[in-house]
């Protein structure tokens, strides 16, 4: 690469920074300015907090912008002024107009955590683990108007292991995109030349998540619930309503053998776990979180609330 890519890059939290760290250390890419969502108030004092990718752009003495939107003209124009070959997008947060698509030389790049079109949208990680997929990775993606729809420059697969976490796979992740963001950019304008767009009739949709489907579902699978428990971590973490009312949060659990019980009945609660049958086997409660207390184990649980897990009781269904 004869001069250096000019690039503006678009990103919020810390997996973006991650990815402008590896550009900042690219010596064919220059790094023209970030754009990151403004600050927002954070922490007990709600004080107003810089992004991830605000603090380490600052640290580098990088401009930074952070326009609420990218539809006003002073915006658009910006951008710009920076002239820069190509805008690179990991998880910012703004839709982007098709007038900003259009404004660098070679576009707008992004890189997406799944393997399009399989789970385009706002969780792709987690959706990946809930349906049981045996691999994700990252794309990167000519981008256009459209919800992760541009065709697909480059992509890095990884296989998705029985342990793994949606924060395991967001590390892995974060490692994997960007190398193949840094390989993408130095043979950009070849790869763009032979891009293929993406089958839409192929395509799923990674929706955000909440925390009202995080409540187990006694009536589904041991398996599927398991997935389940490890997709909803770290964020919101799976829940369920005991017999007496009081919420429990599920970190961890298991897949064990079940009986013919009705699914939601509590088969076991002792040291080794808080058995309960579902639709087939039985899921293996391991590490719970009562109400304003930090996780445990199952035995530091189950001291002082082993009514709570009562043997031959069951828990409340979810509500349709």
């Amino acid at each position: 690469m004869p001069n250096k890519l000019k690039v503006v890059f678009a990103g919020t939290p810390d997996f973006a920074a991650q990815h402008l760290v590896a550009l900042i250390e690219d010596a064919d890419i220059e790094v023209v300015a970030v754009y990151t969502q403004p600050d927002r108030p954070a922490g007990r004092g709600k004080k107003l907090q810089a992004s991830p990718v605000k603090q380490f752009a600052l640290q580098h003495e990088l401009p930074v912008e952070q326009p609420e939107n990218f539809k006003q003209a002073d915006a658009q124009a910006q951008l710009a002024s920076y002239n820069a070959d190509v805008m690179v997008v990991v998880a910012y947060g703004l839709l982007l107009p098709q007038a900003v698509l259009d404004t660098p030389r070679l576009g707008c790049v992004n890189v997406h955590g799944s393997l399009l079109p399989r789970w385009r949208g706002a969780a792709p990680i987690q959706r990946a683990l809930w349906a049981g997929d045996e691999e994700t990775g990252v794309a990167v993606m000519q981008m256009e108007a459209g919800l992760d729809t541009g065709p697909v420059l480059l992509e890095a697969r990884l296989a998705i292991l029985p342990t793994d976490t949606s924060a395991t796979l967001y590390t892995k992740l974060a490692e994997l995109g960007p190398a193949a963001l840094c390989k993408a950019l130095h043979q950009l304008e070849e790869l763009q030349s032979t891009a293929v767009a993406q089958d839409d009739s192929q395509a799923t949709y990674a929706k955000k998540l909440s925390k009202e489907e995080a409540q187990l579902d006694w009536q589904q699978s041991a398996a599927a619930l398991e997935r389940w428990v490890r997709a909803f971590n770290p964020w919101p973490i799976c829940w369920l309503t005991c017999a007496n009312g009081e919420v429990v949060k599920v970190w961890r659990a298991d897949v064990v053998e079940g009986t013919k019980a009705a699914p939601g009945t509590i088969l076991k609660a002792d040291k080794h776990g808080v058995v309960v049958q579902t639709a087939d086997q039985a899921l293996r409660l391991l590490e719970l979180q009562p109400a304003g207390k930090k996780p445990m184990a199952v035995t530091d649980f189950l001291n002082g609330r082993s009514d709570w897990f009562a043997p031959n009781t069951s828990l409340p269904q979810v509500q349709s």
